[in-house]
């Protein structure tokens, strides 16, 4: 098997999964990032992301001799004698002004590596970037020399190295053939379906996909408000949906609303490029106001079963929330629609104590400075106007719902993501509000 020496900059979800993986398929991989201190608790084998099997490919690469860390991207591209022969971009693209992804990072790197590249090496685009990206990165590299390429990742946080090493396809896009070549190359020990294109399609690949999936949550969350309205049953309706083979099972559970560190900021992208493209992207952007419904829909649905009035007081209630991180499985609070909800049911005056397996009392996360994080569910239940269920932790399902029942000031539960089974929560005394289930 042939060995490349891979750098890569970057070590959050996207970039450390990417460089261990590597390193995990026989590649000599070196990891370069900004903070020392989150470097050194690497090199260690110390891993601070909750993602399952990341820490043991970590210590598994380290320990083979493949996979080491240097701080900064210009110690990255210094690492080999010869230079690395793919540099992969791996670092944030916040969402800027307007919705428009953020780029100074990455034009950042790659003025600071642009001189040190070896002739022949690649520069992959790793992170998710607007269409013209790897255009405008060859751009500030001035290299005829040194190829750019895009390479979208498509990791789900929780089982980011399950998707990695078990692709649906592998998208690389660039305007040099062999370039593209070499790096499909590096995951030839998967077997993925591979689509090789040009960098614009590439690059476009990652947000449609991305803004379907949001698209499809949106409806779902849609249809489960319908069934709410005529006595129909969601769960009922989407098994009915999810056999068609056009359709598929994934992505029809209806919740909160959709969040995390991408879906949010790819459709506010997405819908900025169509706008600067003079394209009126309606269908996305109502699937973006539908998700912003969907977050005051939950809370009235709160308001009904706490006053039962849909304009009722939650001033100076105890509600108690269960689930903070934007979906089970993950540490992540970005632009979690739990916090969203939470953040407008704290506006209508109510008082959060809030309970997530993947925190602690001393979480420190600014978004939850006005909820009371406990370790202890049964504290966070303790004198609550009714239990909300945020996330979809499986955790809660094997909670002791009679013990809650003697905890709760009203036996009430929301659950937002319909997790619970309803039979469970009604023998404990619960009244079981969910979505879709009139």
């Amino acid at each position: 098997m042939f060995v490349r020496r891979i750098a890569v900059v970057g070590t959050g979800y996207v970039g450390l999964t990417t460089g261990a993986c590597l390193a995990s398929l026989g590649h000599e991989v070196v990891c370069a990032d900004v903070d020392a201190a989150k470097l050194a608790r690497l090199a260690a084998g110390e891993v601070d992301i909750l993602e399952p099997g990341l820490a043991e490919l970590v210590a598994e690469g380290i320990a083979a001799g493949r996979l080491s860390f240097v701080l900064g991207a210009a110690a990255a591209v210094g690492h080999f004698p010869d230079g690395p022969e793919v540099l992969f971009l791996c670092v944030p693209t916040p969402m800027g002004v307007g919705g428009v992804a953020d780029l100074s990072i990455v034009e950042s790197v790659v003025e600071e590596v642009r001189e040190l590249l070896p002739d022949g090496c690649v520069v992959v685009n790793k992170s998710t970037v607007p269409v013209g990206t790897a255009e405008r990165t060859a751009e500030l590299l001035g290299r005829d020399d040194v190829a750019v390429v895009s390479n979208p990742e498509f990791l789900r946080e929780g089982t980011a190295v399950y998707d990695f090493l078990n692709p649906d396809r592998i998208v690389v896009g660039g305007n040099k053939q062999d370039a593209a070549e070499r790096v499909a190359a590096l995951y030839s020990r998967l077997g993925a379906p591979t689509v090789l294109t040009d960098a614009p399609s590439a690059e476009l690949v990652k947000y449609a996909a991305n803004c379907f999936l949001a698209m499809k949550l949106s409806y779902v969350n849609a249809v489960a408000e319908l069934c709410d309205r005529l006595g129909a049953n969601i769960t009922d309706v989407t098994e009915g949906m999810g056999y068609d083979k056009r359709i598929g099972q994934a992505f029809l559970m209806p919740g909160p609303g959709w969040g995390g560190s991408c879906l949010p900021k790819d459709t506010a992208a997405l819908l900025q490029l169509a706008d600067a493209a003079d394209f009126e992207f309606r269908l996305l952007r109502a699937t973006i106001d539908t998700n912003t419904r969907q977050r005051q829909r939950m809370v009235e649905k709160v308001r009904v079963a706490v006053t039962g009035k849909r304009t009722g007081s939650l001033s100076h209630l105890r509600l108690a929330l269960f689930g903070l991180t934007f979906k089970a499985g993950t540490d992540d609070l970005r632009d979690s629609p739990a916090l969203a909800v939470a953040a407008l049911l704290r506006q209508a005056g109510a008082e959060l104590a809030g309970y997530d397996p993947a925190l602690g009392s001393d979480c420190a996360h600014p978004d939850v400075s006005s909820i009371t994080v406990v370790d202890d569910p049964y504290l966070a239940a303790k004198d609550a106007e009714a239990i909300v269920v945020l996330t979809e932790w499986p955790e809660f399902r094997s909670l002791d719902w009679n013990r809650l029942a003697e905890t709760v000031r009203r036996p009430v539960v929301v659950d937002t993501r319909n997790l619970l089974d309803p039979a469970v929560a009604r023998r404990a005394g619960f009244e079981w509000i969910g979505l879709g289930k009139a």
